[in-house]
């Protein structure tokens, strides 16, 4: 029985199915395995991370690639700690908005909530462009034939899967993650077998500068991370850590694992996408597009997860059914979609910049008032405020890369 969120409760609920629901309409409790698909599908969508983004990231450095993503996924570890310390002790819908204003209140964590809200509402709007416009022309070259019918068709799907109900979007959700994750780990394996691997990819035989920038901006394609505990209000505190934890160390795993060999073959950086390349040479033709077509899916993945936690933190903020707010943040991104049509690449590129740029001072703002958060809950302040200058300077290195390197 799928069910639709929002509703809360039926007239003829019984008391015992009533007290199992969570306040505020957001339905029953949901499991392990549903809130680790959530999990796995936005860090960035693992597939998209690791045939796509990682190894493009790391071509000015790949003779030390394993280095340069090891130290990637111990960095980005950092905030991940922020994060989980905060949902020990506060767990809603509100996600890093009730972090935030358990830490240093309500009026500080309206600014929050405001930066959050706009950087995830222009990711939605411009997202669905580059997959049209960037990602599928390469992976299918046929398909600029149908370019505008599918800029308008994607964001009517993403909405009609999110409006449909949260099990039926668990369960896409769930899939894609699955999905990815098992692409991944061929294109990881089919790298590792064909690729020497030398040990000195773990080495600093690359420039150190090229091995911090790799490093650093591959930390910042995790910051999605933070989009499952905007599910508090619907999953317990020991599934948030797990689910979360177990699916960052496979993400850096499988990242890894397709990664480190470019050492010996940095001509796969360049490719296009590189995840495709690895699969053409060595699996062929069949695999390489089935790859591709799952990098589409995985940004696909990572939007439905931006969806969910937007419309949970509207739900936070406002007395509005959660339905409602489903079906309005679906028509505004079916709405913008002709307006992308009108010159995709300079809409594309307009909200971008923005978009970055706000996310990255929301997160800047969850870290700057952490220490308070833990003065008030007893902890030892001076190791608070190290982690919190770290990750402030982490998020500083994110506003900074989103204004000096916009998307061309």
């Amino acid at each position: 029985m799928t069910i639709f969120l929002g509703r809360g409760g039926s007239r003829g609920a019984s008391p015992r199915r009533l007290a199992a629901q969570p306040p505020g309409g957001l339905g029953a409790p949901i499991g392990t395995w549903a809130f680790t698909g959530v999990a796995v599908a936005s860090l960035g969508g693992p597939l998209a991370l690791a045939a796509l983004n990682a190894p493009g990231l790391v071509a000015g450095a790949t003779s030390s690639a394993g280095l340069a993503m090891l130290v990637a996924g111990v960095g980005f570890g950092l905030p991940l700690w922020i994060w989980l310390d905060y949902s020990r002790g506060v767990s809603g819908p509100g996600g890093l908005y009730d972090f935030t204003r358990a830490a240093a209140g309500q009026r500080v964590a309206l600014i929050q909530a405001a930066l959050w809200i706009v950087s995830y509402a222009l990711y939605l709007m411009y997202t669905t462009a580059q997959i049209v416009y960037d990602t599928l022309p390469a992976v299918l070259p046929g398909e600029v034939r149908y370019q505008t019918l599918l800029e308008v068709v994607i964001p009517v799907v993403l909405a009609a899967v999110m409006i449909a109900g949260r099990t039926v979007a668990l369960l896409v959700i769930g899939v894609l993650a699955a999905g990815q994750l098992i692409l991944a780990a061929v294109v990881g394996g089919l790298t590792v077998a064909n690729i020497a691997t030398p040990a000195s990819t773990f080495g600093g035989s690359a420039p150190a500068g090229s091995v911090a920038i790799a490093s650093g901006q591959t930390a910042l394609l995790y910051i999605c991370g933070s989009l499952p505990f905007f599910l508090g209000g619907e999953a317990s505190k020991v599934h948030i850590r797990q689910g979360l934890v177990g699916a960052y160390l496979a993400t850096v795993a499988v990242i890894i694992l397709a990664v480190a060999p470019l050492a010996a073959d940095p001509s796969i950086a360049g490719a296009e996408i590189p995840g495709m390349e690895v699969a053409q040479r060595f699996a062929g033709h069949g695999l390489a597009v089935t790859v591709g077509i799952g990098v589409v899916a995985s940004i696909a993945g990572v939007m439905l997860v931006e969806y969910l936690a937007l419309s949970r933190l509207l739900k936070a903020l406002t007395a509005w059914p959660l339905q409602r707010i489903l079906v309005g943040i679906g028509l505004l991104m079916v709405a913008f979609g002709p307006v992308v049509l009108i010159n995709p690449d300079e809409v594309y590129n307009d909200l971008i910049t923005p978009s970055l740029v706000a996310l990255w001072l929301s997160q800047l703002v969850v870290f700057a008032v952490y220490p308070r958060y833990a003065a008030s809950r007893g902890r030892r302040v001076a190791p608070a405020w190290v982690l919190a200058a770290a990750c402030v300077a982490f998020a500083g290195y994110g506003v900074w890369t989103a204004i000096q390197a916009p998307a061309s």
